[in-house]
């Protein structure tokens, strides 16, 4: 869940083909916004993820990548949890700080981590048995395919993108998670009056978010309008920091360098 270790896909437009066709987008063809790093484990993330990840990864079918989701696979949401309850989703959840903080202080909201950096899912599992938190589980996989699939429609309470990858190269751009068409997939999943939290410590991307989700005023209201945050006025037009977003040693590394993070709270209309 940082800048450097971002980790879902974003997918870019269809084609006018694919549109035409009604065909869907296929994820894996599009550019990454992430870098996969290597999935060598320590001996102490070897050996959560031995003892955790059968119980708490979810066993997901594969297309093409070892990140893809076949279409047809839908999330069981009472059998992978054992019950029915509010569903929190975290898109690159990075070392598993928030989540697992979020999921011991809310037993009564049911949490999925969508990661794909092995190591830091070894990490999250550690944590959530250190905590003795018993829901969370976690899925190893391309975000949008997640969205765009493998979770119903209007099955997620709460979704969570907190310090994406800013790709601040003009010609990465493109790779930038948050874009008109993963608002439609966020657009998808959240239900009515769901909430959709996000942060960056960059400020030109965080007016980018902004913009996306204004954009998308049919399917999202700023929980916290205002007016918009201008060069004279950069600290305007932001959602106050969320206290359930607990501070992460990225955060605080991202503060000390002069980044100030910004907070955005939408909710689904």
């Amino acid at each position: 869940m940082n800048s450097s270790n971002d980790s879902s896909q974003t997918p870019e437009s269809q084609t006018p083909d694919s549109q035409a066709s009604g065909e869907r987008p296929v994820f894996h063809k599009q550019p990454y916004s992430f870098v996969r790093r290597g999935d060598r484990l320590s001996p102490k993330r070897q050996k959560a993820w031995d003892e955790y990840a059968p119980r708490w990864v979810l066993d997901i079918p594969r297309v093409m990548t070892d990140t893809s989701v076949d279409p047809s696979f839908r999330l069981d949401h009472g059998s992978l949890f054992g019950r029915t309850a509010p569903l929190v989703v975290e898109i690159g959840s990075g070392l598993g700080e928030a989540v697992v903080n979020h999921a011991l202080a809310h037993p009564e909201l049911d949490h999925l981590a969508v990661e794909v950096y092995k190591p830091g899912i070894a990490d999250l599992l550690m944590k959530a048995s250190q905590a003795g938190v018993t829901n969370v589980r976690v899925a190893q996989a391309n975000a949008p395919e997640v969205l765009e699939s493998m979770l119903e429609p209007g099955s997620v309470h709460e979704l969570w993108v907190f310090f994406p990858d800013p790709w601040h190269k003009t010609r990465h751009h493109k790779r930038r998670l948050v874009s008109p068409r993963f608002a439609e997939l966020a657009a998808r999943v959240l239900e009515r009056g769901g909430l959709w939290r996000l942060a960056t410590d960059w400020q030109e991307y965080a007016v980018v978010m902004r913009d996306v989700l204004d954009g998308a005023s049919a399917d999202f209201e700023n929980v916290n309008p205002g007016p918009a945050a201008t060069d004279e006025n950069p600290d305007q037009g932001w959602a106050p920091r969320w206290d359930g977003r607990i501070l992460t040693s990225f955060e605080r590394k991202a503060t000390e360098a002069g980044r100030i993070p910004r907070d955005l709270t939408y909710r689904r209309r």
